[in-house]
């Protein structure tokens, strides 16, 4: 009689015939089944019989390394899981390899993310050849960092095999990041993250480049998304300027980036098109202080520094003589600011419409702190779904045409005198948004980009039945 392996509660295997070479599974006899972490999971038929193709994602707690995988679908069946609820999942057959030895198993296919494990092992798959210590783990050995690096090195499982595109941005912890490339991972595209300060560029006329600090030369993607803080505007935009120079796509282009970046720009770029604003007022010597402040009607208004963001450097001044006070500081220290009325009915809410490609994809009501004039989520403001007029809606998508640009957070204030732009933002962010509305804005980020560049997943050979 064949030796039975000796396993732990938690084991090192494989799927060789997934392209999964090492994957933690929680070894449970007390589960019928097994289970694969699994998402994107899509039915087709190839020479008249039924397959599956879905995303795997091996390693806890981990969205990389994505491996695409395709299979034979065994069957659907409704499985009952640990919390007593009932799903109707595929099911596959394919090897798996563990302590030296390959058999088939059977795995249902299903999201496992609020799991502790990406696989579960059960007692179907185990039958006749594995006996289970519950007080051991990995009997059958551990594997380490360096060698999970080694096993997902390659383009296969560091991205999928769609669009190579690159996040242009600072921080690859941010929420907006991490869901942008996720976004592009589900939807099998090969993501990188490239910190804006470590890409050079090489500038010359039969070849130019993009170089990243390891090494890479970056000119070989499909597309950038650029997300650039407004510290690195100057370097950002002449970043994604070179991308575009050497024909890869850029959702946002430098020009529109920075125009908007520009706050006295932006606005007469959206005057220039024949759009409400609130009535602002700008001026270069302090002697005019007291003129802009009659300009757009006295006090209470809204003091703004050009390079804030996020509602850093804006000020509300109450009185005629905090306003005096404000301008004369801010214009001591040379900085560039705008004198702007202060819409008192808003009540410390405004409105924030996400638009792609010309379309308001997802829109919410942001209110003030109490206390707080500013509506703005980074400064303790509330978001919440909001029902947006056709006008509001046309303002926004005029707004992001005016400045160029593909993707936009367009802010609104509602006033007696109608709808008013506040500002549009060339990085807006995500959180907020997508908590409020539980929409996927990402992956309309994506969407948008494989539009632009025709792109379609593959046929699998046959027709999809999604």
């Amino acid at each position: 009689m064949e030796n039975k392996l000796i396993v732990g509660s938690e084991e090192w295997c494989g799927l060789p015939s997934l392209g999964v070479p090492a994957i933690k599974a929680r070894v449970d006899s007390g589960a019928k089944t097994s289970s694969l972490h699994a998402y994107n999971i899509h039915t087709f038929k190839r020479d008249g019989e039924a397959w599956v193709s879905f995303e795997a994602h091996p390693l806890q707690h981990q969205r990389r390394p994505t491996v695409r995988c395709e299979a034979k679908l065994l069957d659907k069946r409704t499985v009952r899981s640990s919390s007593g609820e009932s799903e109707r999942r595929p099911v596959i057959r394919t090897g798996l390899s563990i302590g030296g030895s390959v058999w088939d198993i059977e795995l249902t296919l299903t999201n496992r993310d609020t799991m502790g494990y990406r696989m579960l092992l059960g007692r179907e798959a185990m039958l006749g050849r594995m006996m289970v210590d519950p007080s051991e783990t990995f009997c059958l050995g551990d594997v380490r960092p360096s060698e999970l690096e080694e096993y997902y090195r390659d383009e296969h499982h560091m991205a999928g095999t769609g669009l190579r595109i690159g996040l242009l941005a600072s921080n690859p912890d941010l929420y907006s990041n991490q869901r942008i490339m996720e976004a592009g991972a589900e939807r099998g595209h090969r993501m990188s993250f490239l910190d804006i300060r470590q890409c050079y560029m090489k500038l010359d006329a039969n070849d130019p480049e993009v170089h990243y600090r390891d090494g890479r030369i970056l000119n070989n993607l499909d597309a950038v998304i650029p997300r650039i803080r407004p510290s690195q505007t100057f370097y950002g935009c002449a970043l994604t300027r070179h991308f575009e120079s050497i024909s890869v796509f850029a959702l946002n282009g430098s020009s529109s980036i920075s125009q908007s970046r520009d706050k006295l720009f932006s606005l007469q770029l959206l005057q220039q098109a024949g759009l409400n604003i609130p009535t602002s007022g700008f001026a270069n010597s302090p002697v005019d202080t007291n003129e802009l402040i009659e300009m757009v009607g006295g006090a209470p208004l809204i003091v703004k520094l050009l390079e804030g963001t996020q509602g850093r450097g804006v000020v509300l001044a109450e009185t005629r003589k905090a306003a005096e006070s404000v301008i004369n500081a801010f214009k001591a220290l040379k900085a560039n600011l705008l004198v702007q009325e202060f819409i008192r009915e808003a009540e410390g809410k405004d409105l924030r419409l996400f638009v792609i490609e010309g379309k308001v994809v997802a829109s919410i009501q942001r209110e003030a702190a109490p206390g707080e004039f500013r509506a703005n989520i980074h400064q303790g403001g509330t978001a919440s779904v909001v029902k947006v007029t056709p006008d509001e809606k046309r303002l926004a998508v005029k707004a992001a045409k005016a400045l160029g640009l593909k993707v936009a957070g367009v802010d609104i204030i509602r006033s007696k005198k109608g709808p008013l732009l506040l500002e549009v933002n060339s990085s807006p962010g995500l959180e907020g948004i997508e908590s409020a509305t539980r929409k996927d804005v990402a992956g309309s980020m994506i969407a948008s980009i494989e539009k632009a560049l025709k792109w379609r997943p593959a046929a699998n050979n046959g027709a999809a039945d999604r």
